[in-house]
């Protein structure tokens, strides 16, 4: 427990910060493409780490599995010092302290798009979480199944990230209202989907395709409210609210299942929920709006 809990603090730092210098390193009209290609890692990785990862265990025993993952933290700690060019200092930096870094989190602005992630997550791990029972209960899968089945919804993740990243680059509140509208649909559509298999493997990679589509405008809209001393922790934040939605979405598909309609109705309930986020952005956006013709006019000389 205490190594999950360590490991935990490292992934909610490393996409933060990662987010913030992957934007730093391109220009300005490229930012969301380089946090969907840096996210495209833990796509990549979650398609070939986690069976390899399982076949390692099962042939060497479980510790060569976990000693295969720090080796290749040591591999990407010394790719990290050699590549990434240093971050020297500025001014604007220095004046930044932890208080005023702080402060970026009572933004309504930011607080509004933490909001958004958590919820649009709640969506995507409601049905995911109980995809696997889904498949063999309803769509009548074998279990042997479910993994090559996995690798479809892997193969959308892949594509819907750097697809959300390249439209997000281009117009990014169109792509941040467009993927979560997307998303319900898609997880609407599974509701039917589910119970013919070749439709149920249809949907499960445009599942995987309209959720990890979220990701990089979700990311720079965060980033883009949180310009300042703050970004880089607005930007951890908003990795910790990617994963608070994965724990609140687990927990609300285990109660549709128990309390509520049952397990075909999880994509359907769960598809209610990234609407609810896409009304938080219109919010945002009127607030925005309003906030903009309430500001005092500036005379000019």
């Amino acid at each position: 427990m205490a190594a999950r809990i360590l490991t935990a603090f490292a992934h909610a730092s490393f996409f933060g910060v990662g987010s913030v210098v992957a934007t730093s390193l391109v220009a300005p009209n490229r930012k969301a493409s380089a946090i969907a290609l840096m996210f495209t890692g833990l796509t990549v990785a979650n398609i070939l780490g986690v069976p390899f990862g399982t076949w390692l265990g099962q042939a060497y025993g479980w510790r060569s599995t976990f000693l295969a993952v720090t080796l290749v933290g040591v591999v990407a700690f010394a790719e990290i010092a050699l590549l990434v060019p240093r971050d020297e200092p500025t001014a604007a930096a220095e004046e930044g302290s932890s208080e005023g870094a702080l402060a970026v989190l009572g933004r309504r602005p930011v607080l509004l798009g933490l909001l958004t992630t958590v919820l649009s997550w709640v969506g995507v791990f409601a049905a995911f979480t109980y995809l696997a029972p889904i498949l063999t209960r309803i769509s009548g899968f074998s279990e042997a199944a479910v993994s090559p089945i996995l690798l479809v919804f892997g193969g959308g993740l892949v594509a819907g990230n750097l697809l959300g990243g390249r439209l997000a680059d281009r117009h990014l509140v169109p792509t941040v209202i467009a993927t979560l509208v997307a998303l319900s649909a898609v997880l609407f559509v599974m509701t039917a989907a589910i119970h013919q298999p070749i439709a149920a493997i249809l949907a499960v990679g445009l599942l995987g395709a309209a959720a990890f589509a979220t990701v990089a405008p979700l990311q720079m809209w965060v980033l883009e409210k949180a310009k300042g001393a703050g970004q880089g922790l607005a930007s951890s934040f908003n990795i910790a609210a990617f994963n608070l939605g994965n724990a609140i979405g687990a927990w609300l598909g285990g109660f549709v299942i128990d309390h509520g309609p049952g397990l075909g109705a999880v994509t359907l309930v769960a598809g209610l929920v990234p609407l609810a986020a896409t009304a938080v952005v219109f919010l945002a956006l009127r607030l925005e709006r309003g906030r903009a013709l309430g500001a005092p006019v500036t005379a000019q000389c």
